[in-house]
C-alpha cells in the first residue's frame, strides 16, 4: 500500500507547496482538520470584484497525501471562481468515493487513483479543496453589497 500511495510524484508535490504562507489581510480564512489522522490545512483568500481568487495563502500540517493535494490546489486556484472551486471539491470527493471514474479537469488529481481503495486517506486529500471552496464562498458573500 505505502509504495503505491506515497510514490515519487506525491512526495515531490508534498515538498513543493505553493503559497505556503498565511495572508496578512485575508477576506476569509478556513481551517479544516481530518479527524482520522489529525492533518490540518488553513487557507486564506482574497477575491476580486468578480469573485475570483486573487490572493491565496495556506498553512499545511498534513501527511504527504494532504500536502500533495494542497500543492495541486494552490498551483491552480488563483483566478478561479467559487463555482469552479466548489465543483473541484465535489468532483474530487466523488472520484475518491468511487462515484466517478475520473477526477475532473483540475490538473493533477489523477495522482490520487491509488488512494481510492483507502477511505481513511480521503479526508486528508480533500482538506485543501474543502478549505479553499469555503473560504472563497465566505469572501464572496462578505464582499457583496448589503441589500
Amino acid at each position: 500500500m505505502a509504495a503505491a500511495l506515497y510514490n515519487n510524484e506525491i512526495l515531490r508535490l508534498a515538498t513543493a507547496i505553493p503559497h505556503q504562507h498565511r495572508l496578512e489581510d485575508p477576506q476569509a480564512s478556513v481551517e479544516r482538520r481530518s479527524p482520522v489522522c489529525g492533518s490540518r490545512v488553513t487557507v486564506d483568500v482574497r477575491v476580486d470584484a468578480t469573485g475570483r481568487i486573487v490572493a491565496l495563502g495556506q498553512e499545511v500540517r498534513a501527511c504527504a497525501l494532504g500536502q500533495a493535494s494542497a500543492s495541486l490546489m494552490a498551483a491552480h486556484a488563483l483566478g478561479r471562481s467559487v463555482d469552479e472551486l466548489v465543483g473541484a471539491r465535489d468532483t474530487l470527493t466523488a472520484f475518491l468515493a468511487g462515484d466517478r471514474d475520473d477526477p475532473g479537469d483540475w490538473p493533477g488529481l489523477a495522482i490520487f487513483v491509488p488512494a481510492r481503495p483507502y477511505p481513511a486517506r480521503h479526508a486528508s486529500i480533500r482538506l485543501a479543496f474543502e478549505a479553499v471552496a469555503e473560504a472563497a464562498s465566505i469572501a464572496v458573500s462578505m464582499s457583496e453589497p448589503a441589500a
